[in-house]
């Protein structure tokens, strides 16, 4: 008994935390509760490439997703329009300047060397060494203390650049950032290792300077230049009452259910609703803690796992009455009953687990809001059913005998009456002996 109230006291900690986390963190809301920018790019053809075909779209599609996700912007949208066309839709962020230079910069590095023009003009020259050949960049200083944007590259870029700066030993090398010389260091030797810096120039960078192009870089380069040619900023698809709406509406089923729980299965029932209260105050908390950006769609997942929650309690609480109709006593048939639905809650609830991970690797954006929500609502129920309700079931009815049948829904007959003929029949035959 004493491990069941240090439980207890667990729970009710837990929830409080719960509840702190709720009133203490605001939550994410996707597009269409919220509102947000909407954007469409367009791919334009560069010297190197004439025409824009699918393979470049999805490449650009790709880089542009990455970007979004660098704004810490989750449930955005990202999808093909057209046949050069992309369309954007970033909830809650309005400024729509600031996702206009981010997500439609080209960030475009490039190393080149001096050359000279036909008409013997100096000019630099490119050397095939660009973006795509980083593994990834990071914001540091130098020895001055003054901002500088380290580069890492990949294997193929390492050899580049070696060759490189051996072939330029004595001469300049110039790092082109968007078209625009950021610096042109003289090259005193090789450079092995596939590392290198790009400074300011005897100003420096500023931070912010330096950590966009840093943020840009990691991105990656985008294909093929990409302009913005439509931009607005959206309000919210259902709006403020069509929200109060869904919400008055979610109220209504969950108090239906509750209704049903404590009318046919009385203060089981009613243990079943309090731990149905606290696993959706758990769940919405790690909402906020991940964060998750709830749309409607991950609205939708969430009130789903609470109907399986539900069902997880019907599955232990008809259990439970088997056990007591068969003549255990109370605290034995609570176990049983526990450990016999266990089984099926778990092999219900990983077919659910599995159909969500399909879902979110393999489905868009809006999908991917639905699958999680719903995994982490089964995860928590399993919790919820096994651990909240049972351990409440067992501090409110004890050890002993059932002494009042009616507060599980029995009769004082159905007491230690035994199974019925069909039902002696199903339990051998779950242990496997022959009548």
């Amino acid at each position: 008994m004493r491990n069941k109230i240090l439980m207890f006291w667990a729970i009710v900690a837990i929830t409080l935390v719960s509840i702190g986390f709720i009133v203490a963190k605001p939550a994410k809301l996707g597009l269409d509760l919220v509102g947000g920018s909407r954007l469409i790019l367009e791919a334009e053809t560069t010297n190197t490439i004439a025409k824009i075909t699918p393979e470049v779209m999805q490449r650009l599609q790709f880089a542009i997703e990455n970007r979004v996700n660098k704004l810490g912007v989750a449930e955005t949208v990202v999808q093909q329009v057209g046949d050069k066309r992309l369309l954007i839709e970033i909830p809650n962020v309005t400024d729509l300047k600031e996702a206009k230079a981010f997500i439609g910069d080209t960030a475009q590095l490039e190393f080149k060397k001096e050359g000279k023009a036909p008409d013997g003009t100096p000019i630099w020259i490119s050397t095939g060494l660009t973006g795509q050949d980083l593994s990834r960049s990071t914001l540091t200083t130098d020895q001055t203390g003054q901002w500088v944007v380290g580069l890492e590259f990949n294997a193929a870029g390492a050899k580049k650049f070696a060759d490189l700066t051996k072939e330029l030993t004595g001469q300049q090398m110039a790092i082109f950032f968007d078209n625009e010389l950021q610096s042109a260091p003289r090259v005193n030797e090789a450079i092995y290792g596939g590392k290198a810096q790009i400074s300011g120039g005897e100003s420096g960078f500023a931070y912010d300077e330096a950590e966009r192009m840093v943020n840009l870089l990691n991105a990656g380069a985008l294909p093929v230049p990409a302009k913005v040619v439509e931009e607005n900023t959206v309000g919210p698809t259902l709006g403020a009452d069509s929200i109060a709406k869904s919400q008055f509406a979610g109220m209504i089923g969950l108090g239906l259910v509750m209704l049903f729980m404590i009318a046919y299965y009385r203060l089981p029932g009613l243990i079943a609703c309090i731990a149905l209260i606290i696993y959706s105050l758990i769940l919405f908390a790690l909402f906020k803690i991940i964060p998750v950006t709830l749309t409607l769609a991950g609205i939708a997942g969430f009130i789903l796992s609470i109907g399986m929650a539900v069902d997880a309690n019907i599955l232990i609480f008809e259990r439970t009455k088997e056990e007591l109709r068969a003549g255990r006593n109370l605290f034995t048939a609570i176990n049983s009953g526990f450990d016999r639905a266990f089984t099926s809650i778990f092999d219900s609830n990983m077919t659910t687990i599995i159909t969500c991970a399909i879902l979110y690797f393999l489905g868009s954006s809006i999908v991917k809001g639905f699958a999680l929500t719903l995994a982490l609502g089964v995860l928590v129920s399993m919790f919820s059913a096994i651990t909240i309700t049972k351990n409440f079931m067992h501090l409110i009815f004890g050890t002993g005998d059932l002494k009042y049948p009616a507060l599980f829904g029995l009769r004082k007959d159905e007491i230690g009456a035994g199974f019925s003929a069909t039902e002696t029949t199903r339990e051998n035959a779950r242990f496997g002996i022959l009548d």
